[in-house]
């Protein structure tokens, strides 16, 4: 009997577009925790943070591995967003799209969860996902890391060979086609690497390539 196919979709610049408003409040209030806890001048906060995004692929595991940083507090405190309603950028037909496709569905995120659920309720879309996978989940080993994607199937009885994997960023792709799952890459981009199987420029364009991908 063959598995039922599973979604799994990254969160920020997938299920909606984090760049106007979201991710440039994310980088100030990174900045500004590190000032306050590390007694940093700003640019030397910023400066720092993106180098640590550069080594680590997270600001938050140079934290935890250079400073002892709390990740819980780390990703209270920088994930707040009081007017989140208005920040979120979101696809007109996102739901009917989502509930178009057959399957089960998951959202994987290396974002906290408190920040994850709020985004899915602006959304409309909570009740369309059967868990959502945050860095709590996988012990703050964020994608690309194979752990989280691994422990993901796990959790909910998943073969990888049998999952959709929709993202934005091409090196958490590259890990889900190395475990086995299809790819369907979020991006305006032209060129398109082998390991990405199809390329949408929004959740919009999704349905009319899902048969593609059984």
């Amino acid at each position: 009997m063959t598995a039922p196919v599973a979604w799994i979709f990254d969160l920020d610049n997938t299920l909606h577009n984090a760049s106007p408003h979201i991710f440039p409040h994310i980088n100030r209030a990174m900045n500004a925790y590190l000032q306050q806890h590390l007694q940093l001048d700003e640019q030397s906060a910023g400066e720092l943070r993106r180098s640590y995004w550069r080594r680590y692929g997270a600001t938050l595991l140079g934290l935890m591995r250079h400073h002892g940083t709390d990740p819980r507090h780390f990703l209270w405190h920088t994930h707040q967003f009081p007017e989140l309603e208005r920040m979120v950028v979101r696809e007109p037909q996102l739901r009917h799209v989502l509930r178009r496709l057959p399957g089960r569905k998951f959202v994987f995120s290396n974002a906290p969860v408190h920040y994850a659920r709020a985004v899915l309720r602006v959304l409309g879309i909570t009740n369309l996902f059967d868990a959502v996978f945050s860095i709590e989940r996988v012990g703050f080993r964020p994608k690309p890391d194979a752990y989280g994607f691994l422990k993901l199937c796990r959790a909910h009885h998943l073969r990888p060979r049998r999952c959709i994997m929709v993202e934005d960023s091409l090196e958490n792709l590259r890990t889900a086609k190395k475990l086995g799952m299809k790819t369907v890459w979020v991006s305006q981009a032209e060129r398109v690497p082998g390991y990405v199987d199809v390329r949408v420029q929004g959740m919009a364009a999704l349905s009319s390539h899902a048969a593609h991908l059984y």
